[in-house]
């Protein structure tokens, strides 16, 4: 009775410390384009008008405030759909035919914390890795998890958390929680 007691006590910890897949729509994030908010700073090219071509943060509020036009919408935005929207208020009786790109400049923070060493708000770099994050703020505690991670997103408006693979990618202003190890 006690051998049946003990490996169910050992089934149930080892299943919480395993990888468990994510949902589609978790994933799918990573290939979509990618959306701004607040945190970002983009740099934004007006074509022969120095004055106007700056990097310019997102505000808390989700706007970017471009002289001349005043604040436009970024949040949720893609740097496309913000260049249309510049270009399109400049038309309005500023410049008669603007030519403008937007690409993000820095990207928002991620944040970590957990079994790392140093959790905190970091620098996030395209291609980053749940594992570069680690090692990022110090690398995993004694008693870490190291197989995988927990992840909370905003995915399409909702906020959706995750476990994934420590090799799996992450995105800006992703919060990376690193478990602690059962044994």
């Amino acid at each position: 009775m006690r051998i049946v007691a003990a490996f169910a006590i050992f089934s149930m910890l080892a299943g919480c410390s395993s990888y468990k897949p994510v949902g589609p729509v978790f994933n799918e994030a990573l290939n979509a384009p990618y959306r701004l908010d607040s945190g970002d700073r983009v740099r934004i090219t007006v074509f022969e008008q120095e004055s106007l071509t700056n990097s310019y943060a997102v505000d808390k509020a989700g706007y970017v405030s471009v002289p001349l036009i005043g604040s436009v919408p970024a949040r949720g935005r893609t740097t496309k759909q913000l260049e249309s929207d510049i270009a399109q208020r400049l038309r309005d009786g500023f410049l008669r035919d603007p030519d403008v790109a937007a690409e993000v400049d820095t990207y928002r923070p991620f944040f970590i914390m957990g079994e790392v060493n140093t959790g905190g708000q970091y620098t996030y770099v395209p291609g980053m890795t749940a594992q570069n994050a680690v090692a990022i703020a110090g690398g995993y505690s004694p008693r870490a998890e190291q197989e995988s991670v927990d992840i909370t997103r905003r995915v399409g408006g909702r906020v959706l958390t995750g476990r994934v693979l420590a090799s799996d990618p992450i995105l800006p202003g992703d919060t990376i929680y690193v478990r602690e190890s059962f044994f």
